[in-house]
């Protein structure tokens, strides 16, 4: 009898698995339901009202997860394409306004820089027709380029030798290119001196740097005696050697580097209109 009780025992300890078969219908309507949810980018609101009705039935609740659910409605969509088609537009008309508020200031800027080109050019020939009518074609000379109009200046026509004193029968000279500047007050004035390499070792000028540098200054000085000039708008430098024109190995070369230049300078120079523009060499 013992051992039979112990069998009858041993067979009604079995695991009930019964659970198994709603638990694994549940996971299927579960993965149903998300499938149907992912596939709804747009959907129809009356077919989501009927499917999610057999939901609820399939459920038997009469009321589901689905019944609250928001609906992405056909309408909301055209709605974002329509402000997407929207956004685009606007930002089409303001990369046009952005493009013709540009092309508008390359216009002005080129007129800027024909204008000063034409009042360089001006300049120029005022100054050309002084150096002629004074006979000073030897010590002075001009050049005009889409940075600058450049007048030479002879150091002989300016100074003795060794000295940075302008020769008073030369101030002329400095007083009448300030009036010529004058009429042009608004552009920025560089006054720089050089050298040619003979060294130089004096109680006033250890060095070419500080002949060429006072050279620029004192012919400056000369300048600014105009009031109608404006100081703000001048410097002055020195190159010493350091900026040869010519060949100092030969007389004419040195000669050629002994110099000082007034540079007047574009405000509004621009390389890539240079081709547009009429220069003077």
């Amino acid at each position: 009898m013992s051992k039979k009780h112990r069998k009858h025992e041993e067979h009604e300890e079995h695991v009930d698995e019964s659970w198994l078969i709603p638990y694994a219908d549940l996971l299927t309507l579960l993965l149903a339901l998300f499938i149907v949810l992912y596939s709804m980018n747009s959907v129809d609101v009356k077919k989501f009202e009927e499917m999610s009705h057999a939901f609820n039935i399939v459920l038997s609740s009469g009321s589901g997860v689905l019944s609250e659910t928001s609906v992405i409605r056909q309408g909301d969509d055209d709605g974002k394409k329509s402000d997407v088609i929207g956004n685009k537009k606007n930002q089409s008309d303001k990369t046009k306004d952005s493009a013709n508020e540009q092309d508008a200031e390359d216009k002005a800027r080129e007129e800027l820089i024909k204008q000063e080109q034409a009042e360089l050019e001006d300049l120029k020939k005022k100054v050309d027709d002084y150096i002629e009518k004074n006979g000073l074609t030897s010590d002075l000379e001009t050049k005009l380029n889409f940075s600058q109009l450049m007048i030479t200046i002879s150091d002989s026509a300016l100074f003795a030798p060794a000295q940075a004193n302008v020769k008073p029968e030369s101030k002329e000279l400095a007083i009448a290119i300030g009036k010529l500047l004058q009429l042009y007050p608004n552009y920025e004035v560089v006054v720089s001196g050089h050298t040619d390499d003979k060294p130089i070792s004096t109680v006033f000028f250890k060095s070419n740097w500080d002949l060429s540098s006072m050279r620029a200054i004192r012919f400056m000085d000369i300048l600014l005696e105009n009031k109608q000039l404006k100081p703000e708008r001048f410097s002055a430098m020195g190159f010493g050697e350091y900026r040869p024109v010519g060949d100092n190995k030969t007389v004419e070369g040195r000669a050629k580097n002994r110099r000082v230049e007034v540079s007047i300078i574009h405000t509004y120079a621009d390389p890539k209109l240079t081709q547009k523009l009429s220069v003077t060499e």
